[in-house]
């Protein structure tokens, strides 16, 4: 190697530059020198790139989890450690990125911990959500967008000749508006009649601005996300007893994009459908986060039955 002398904190910065010559969003970039800085660089910033093994991974990934850290956190920091040194190999500072190797095991508690809201409250929030906000939860809770694919979204995306919403762009925490979170992200969206005809009537009364958006603040500038988490979601919940047993809300809002896709599994839309409509980057991740919603005994035991039934007329 040329370059034997480089540490992980090397190759962080050398990996933060290339992201910030790549142009990624001023928001994921910072969320990316957060997990170097609070965490890769306190732990294993000063370990040379061509002498951290396997098991230097796997004990800073137990590290993080025994000092508290969430396990969702820790998988986004392995991530980013991933990545540096996937840098470090481009470079040939090191030979083989280890990270790679080290996977961060499936957490079933997850699944119970995953709120997801009932039909009756999905029915509520439709209901009682004041007139000016009601188009933002109905679009939420029929198409499984993301708020930050809601705040960005604009008019012109909106096809109601072709029923189907265009995710192209998206507005980032500072407001920015930019192209979706991934290449998967980018899709087309059916509209169910209700979203139709409720984005029909809202365009009627929508505050204009130059950007055009369909859920715009009062002077039709992009929304941020606090504002509609506490000026609107929080007591829509609140108000209407959606509340835990502390009186807190029960979910948030990205809950409604679980409530989407509990609805399109119920329906019997196939995995690979379901997949396309969140814009999720793989199968696989559909099937970690909403998997256990396809189980169903009473299809188990069917099946099992058939078998049986099939082997024995033979």
């Amino acid at each position: 190697m040329r370059s034997s002398g480089k540490t992980i904190r090397d190759a962080c910065e050398s990996w933060l530059k290339t992201c910030e010559r790549n142009g990624l969003e001023r928001a994921t970039i910072r969320s990316y020198r957060g997990h170097v800085m609070h965490h890769i660089d306190k732990k294993i910033g000063g370990l040379l790139v061509a002498e951290i093994s396997r098991g230097d991974v796997r004990e800073f990934v137990d590290d993080l989890q025994d000092a508290g850290v969430s396990r969702s956190m820790t998988k986004k920091v392995l991530a980013s450690l991933r990545s540096a040194l996937s840098e470090a190999v481009e470079r040939e500072w090191v030979a083989h990125n280890v990270a790679r190797e080290v996977k961060l095991k499936r957490n079933r508690r997850e699944d119970e911990e995953r709120t997801i809201p009932t039909k009756d409250e999905i029915r509520t929030m439709i209901d009682k959500a004041p007139d000016q906000h009601r188009p933002l939860i109905v679009t939420a809770l029929f198409t499984g967008m993301r708020i930050s694919e809601l705040r960005g979204l604009t008019w012109d995306c909106v096809d109601f000749d072709k029923t189907v919403i265009r995710v192209e762009k998206r507005a980032d925490r500072f407001n920015s508006m930019g192209k979706p979170k991934s290449r998967t992200s980018k899709r087309v969206i059916p509209m169910s009649p209700t979203v139709v005809s409720t984005l029909k009537a809202w365009k009627l009364t929508c505050p204009n601005g130059e950007l055009s958006l369909v859920f715009p603040n009062g002077k039709g500038n992009v929304e941020n996300h606090s504002n509609i988490h506490n000026r609107v979601f929080v007591p829509l919940l609140v108000n209407n007893g959606i509340v835990d047993e502390d009186g807190k809300p029960k979910f948030s809002f990205h809950a409604l994009r679980h409530a989407a896709a509990s609805l399109f599994i119920e329906q019997g839309w196939p995995p690979k459908k379901i997949q396309s409509i969140l814009g999720h980057s793989s199968i696989t991740m559909t099937m970690d986060v909403y998997g256990h919603l396809f189980e169903s005994p009473e299809d188990d035991l069917e099946m099992f039955a058939k078998m049986e039934s099939d082997l024995l007329a033979a």
